[in-house]
């Protein structure tokens, strides 16, 4: 992937420097693909800011940002409906703990390994500083998967997962949350577990809680209404609107349903949405409330949907969602899901913005379609940093005993996703790359952790 304009003998030097930290991580992480990705597309973005700030290079603070703190895998034994017993992988990845307590949530995915969790913890570090909040990366999960799966065999195996968490994680060392596949019931869950073990009531060690035992109000709409806020103001920098806007959503999880909602309120028909089995198709407006039931409360496919709402087509296959034309696309599903003939296809078909409601949902030759294309550009490290920023603000709420009204979360939360689409887009003039947020803001998440190390030593 290519941002750069190697012209000036300092930035051949540096970007000399970046391939040569790339290199090792390949060599150290073998057929580790996701987390190679990750880290490509932000240590090419830091050529122009090693070039003109040359202490990062001194001090080897690549080097040490791309090597995690900790990473923890263990084994995960439960018991299912039958008596069987059945084994699982977790994992913790504590990532970076420079400006804060790791932060950053739990994966259920068959999919799951180190390589995804690395690539998510390793994106978490400037997420997290993006949002100008103290904390630090980390993520991590399992390849268990909750689908279709009793609430009984949830409950023993978080149970299980959590009985050997909780050795590594507490309220000011690593704080964990949901991602997918793990919402309300397993973190109820985690959370009833890590009481049992450790004792007291430690509120502040998980976030995504319900309300009755120290949530935040606006916690599940968060990453979704933040997605929306950020491209609100992608647009009105360069003077559109999101009223009137035709908005395709991949996912019908938490982030979608939400992003759904919030685009509708500030005017927006958004007409698609889908799960991994295909997607569905309503150019009357999807309804959130429905999907919201179909995919929260009765754990329904999303086919469904046009057995409630007759305008609306069912087709199967996810990745076909991006041939619908549209104003706005917000990618909520999962990683890699927009490739380069999907980009292309998206563009051919008139888009003007696109923002990263999941993690690393488009691929490297995607976002390099969009930017040659002059289509604006929200990396999901900006643009979806605000489910993280609410996790922070829970937490801020169990340390003083306090609970903030929606109103409240939900008026920081919108001035937090201002703010990073401010110092994302400053960072790209600043250094060279005036539009391009992918440069700006891996370069304004990385500073604020680079000082930071520098300020603490060589640790």
């Amino acid at each position: 992937m290519t941002f750069l304009h190697v012209n000036e003998p300092d930035e051949v030097q540096a970007k000399q420097y970046v391939n040569s930290v790339f290199e090792t991580v390949q060599k150290r992480n073998p057929n580790e693909e996701e987390f190679h990705q990750a880290v490509k597309e932000i240590l090419d973005s830091l050529v122009p800011v090693i070039a003109k700030q040359p202490k990062y290079m001194k001090a080897g603070i690549l080097e040490r940002l791309v090597e995690p703190e900790r990473l923890i895998m263990f084994r995960v034994p439960w018991v299912d409906d039958q008596g069987q017993v059945r084994v699982n992988r977790g994992y913790r990845v504590q990532f970076n703990s420079a400006i804060g307590p790791y932060k950053g949530g739990l994966r259920f995915h068959p999919s799951v390994n180190a390589s995804i969790i690395k690539f998510l913890g390793f994106e978490q570090i400037l997420k997290n500083s993006l949002t100008g909040l103290p904390i630090g990366g980390g993520k991590g999960g399992s390849d268990f998967d909750p689908k279709e799966k009793s609430d009984d065999e949830v409950m023993r195996f978080t149970q299980s997962f959590m009985t050997e968490l909780c050795k590594y994680i507490g309220p000011d060392a690593d704080v964990p949350a949901g991602d997918i596949g793990v919402g309300a019931r397993e973190i109820g869950f985690l959370f009833g577990q890590y009481k049992r073990i450790q004792g007291g009531n430690q509120a502040g060690v998980l976030t995504g809680k319900g309300i009755a035992y120290g949530g935040s109000l606006a916690r599940p709409e968060a990453t979704g209404y933040g997605t929306v806020y950020f491209v609100n103001e992608m647009l009105q920098a360069q003077n559109l609107t999101l009223n009137g806007s035709t908005v395709v959503v991949s996912g019908s999880g938490n982030v979608a349903i939400y992003a759904i909602q919030k685009a509708a309120q500030l005017g927006a028909t958004v007409v698609a949405c889908s799960d991994s089995n295909g997607y569905v198709y309503d150019p009357t407006g999807i309804n959130y409330e429905t999907v919201q039931r179909l995919k929260e409360v009765e754990r329904k496919r999303i086919s469904e949907y046009v057995n409630e709402h007759p305008n609306a087509t069912y087709h199967e296959g996810c990745q076909n969602i991006w041939s619908i034309p549209c104003d706005i696309a917000l990618p909520c599903a999962t990683q890699n899901e927009i490739d380069e003939d999907a980009a292309k296809l998206l563009v051919k078909n008139g888009v003007k913005a696109v923002a990263e409601g999941a993690n690393m949902p488009s691929t490297l030759a995607a976002i390099d379609v969009f930017l040659e294309n002059g289509i604006l550009f929200g990396p999901a490290k900006a643009a979806n940093a605000g489910g993280v920023a609410v996790s922070a603000l829970e937490m801020s709420q169990n340390s003083m005993r306090l609970a903030w009204t929606f109103e409240e979360v939900d008026e920081k939360l919108h001035q937090i996703m201002i703010n990073i689409y401010k110092s994302s887009a400053e960072a790209a003039e600043t250094y060279g790359y005036p539009g391009n947020l992918v440069v700006g803001a891996n370069i304004a998440g990385f500073i604020k952790v680079a000082d930071a190390m520098l300020a603490h030593g060589v640790i």
